[in-house]
């Protein structure tokens, strides 16, 4: 027999937690429950174990509004993190909604019954349940692995090779030649970590990426926190930070060649003399492009001024026994090769949709509001922003999502969907927007947003405020029906 609830929210990790707060916080009288593949909370953050792992925005973005950030530590590492994440679900007692170890395979919508039928993986068997309302809080990476390379000659190398995500808990690397292949975010935060102990560590990069150092602690915020009440100084700390944020992304964005060279300036004034800025150090794109690597505390650079770190910017032509041949012809010796290749790509957590038995193809969609997509009712999916903190978006799609339940029940309705009949049909692209390699290899697979509103994904968080929280829900392109009525479906 199936269990039915509310809402259903797939994911316990930080988008997921916060869905669940914010449904008690704003609908109290609803039920809900929260899937996770997993046997724990937190997500990304209890996944990943590599050496330093921590945050690449502020945690007093990054963490939820409604729960101040209390720790000195600005750039927070990834125990930190998980550690306030399952604070929070205790502290608001949303442990006991948690079905863990039930992966979500499918969800299938029916008009007739008004409700999403959702099957779960569990101990080997199918669980059932349905739903008013399903809420995807997954993300849009897979779990499972990450995007991996098939480099010539890895069957040859005598040594070890791991991957980021799913890191061994008895890798020992000391005193070892370490190859971090990579310049993305992994790779930028491994190095540093890894260096201490390691005998060397390489960032062997085909292509850099604009890396910027800022503090690790925000000094206002400590100033703040010492005088005034705690809520009330997350407030103005957070504020201070969008707004900062904001500046700082739209003046890249506008001044993209100022902006380039005041990154690498900064680059180079942190660079020992035996490295220089041009070409490690200067990509051949524009800042933001592809999201910005940052450095709290500048220790990146640190390793490398250290003499323990290096960076070389060549293509592999092969892994060899005893490390990897270059297209230079040089040789990189290696105990360790750690491949930070990135993540891989995956829309609505890989669970199969239909919709009165119309199979969803997630490439197919065209999303509304970032979050929502024509012709599938009651069904939102959670995806944070890609150029500021993820949960500063992923807490204005949750706090949307608990208005239009409030808004469907104050007026006596059972299903809602954006209207595809409204939609544009052309200038279309991903729904996530950065030339980033792991992005465009899933274009194909991701939904698309156009280029007008509310069709547009927009990476604003200030507009996206106004609109999320003041905005009328019936704008003329969100359908509501009752129960006697049918809702645009596409063609």
């Amino acid at each position: 027999m199936a269990t039915h609830v509310d809402v259903l929210v797939v994911g316990a990790g930080l988008s997921g937690i916060g869905a669940a707060c914010r449904l008690q916080l704003r609908t109290p009288g609803k039920t809900y429950a929260i899937l996770e593949a997993r046997d724990s909370i937190g997500g990304t953050w209890d996944l990943f174990r590599y050496p330093g792992i921590r945050s690449d925005s502020d945690m007093f973005t990054l963490g939820y509004p409604f729960r101040p950030w209390k720790d000195p530590k600005a750039i927070a590492d990834g125990p930190s993190i998980l550690s306030y994440i399952r604070a929070t679900a205790e502290a608001y007692g949303v442990e006991r909604h948690i079905r863990f170890g039930h992966r979500v395979v499918s969800a299938s919508w029916s008009s007739a019954d008004a409700h999403w039928t959702v099957e779960a993986e569990h101990d080997g068997s199918t669980v059932t349940f349905t739903c008013s309302f399903l809420y995807l809080c997954s993300g849009y990476y897979s779990y499972d692995s990450g995007h991996v390379v098939d480099f010539p000659g890895r069957e040859d190398f005598a040594g070890e090779i791991v991957h980021p995500q799913h890191w061994p808990a008895d890798l020992d690397y000391a005193g070892k030649n370490v190859v971090v292949i990579g310049s993305g975010a992994t790779a930028v935060t491994l190095v540093p970590a890894m260096a201490p102990e390691a005998a060397s560590v390489t960032m062997l990069q085909r292509s850099p990426s604009y890396v910027v150092a800022r503090p690790g602690a925000d000094a206002l915020a400590d100033r703040l926190r010492a005088v005034l009440p705690e809520n009330l100084a997350h407030r103005l700390v957070r504020g201070k930070n969008v707004v900062m944020g904001t500046l700082f992304f739209q003046l890249m964005r506008r001044l993209p060649e100022r902006a380039a060279a005041v990154l690498r300036d900064g680059v180079a004034k942190q660079l020992p003399p035996s490295i220089s800025v041009d070409p490690h150090f200067v990509p051949d794109y524009n800042p933001w492009d592809q999201r910005l690597c940052l450095v709290p505390d500048a220790d990146l650079f640190r390793a490398l001024r250290s003499g323990k770190a290096d960076v070389v910017t060549d293509h592999i032509t092969r892994f060899t026994p005893d490390g990897i041949r270059l297209e230079s012809g040089r040789e990189l010796p290696a105990d360790v090769i750690v491949t930070a290749t990135g993540l891989r790509m995956v829309a609505f957590g890989q669970v199969a949709l239909t919709v009165d038995g119309r199979a969803i193809d997630p490439g197919e969609q065209l999303v509304y509001k970032g979050m929502m997509f024509g012709g599938i009712p009651n069904l939102a999916w959670c995806v944070g922003y890609t150029n500021n903190s993820w949960t500063l978006r992923a807490d204005l799609a949750s706090q949307y999502v608990c208005r239009l339940i409030s808004h469907m029940d104050r007026h006596g309705y059972v299903a809602c969907a954006p209207d595809p009949g409204r939609a544009p049909t052309t200038g279309l692209r991903p729904v996530v927007d950065l030339m980033s390699g792991y992005i465009k290899r899933a274009t194909a697979a991701l939904p698309k947003q156009g280029g007008r509103r509310p069709w547009v994904m927009r990476q604003n968080y200030l507009l996206d405020l106004a609109d999320m929280r003041l905005n009328r829900l019936d704008d003329g392109v969100m359908a509501f029906r009752r129960a006697d009525e049918r809702i645009p479906t596409p063609v």
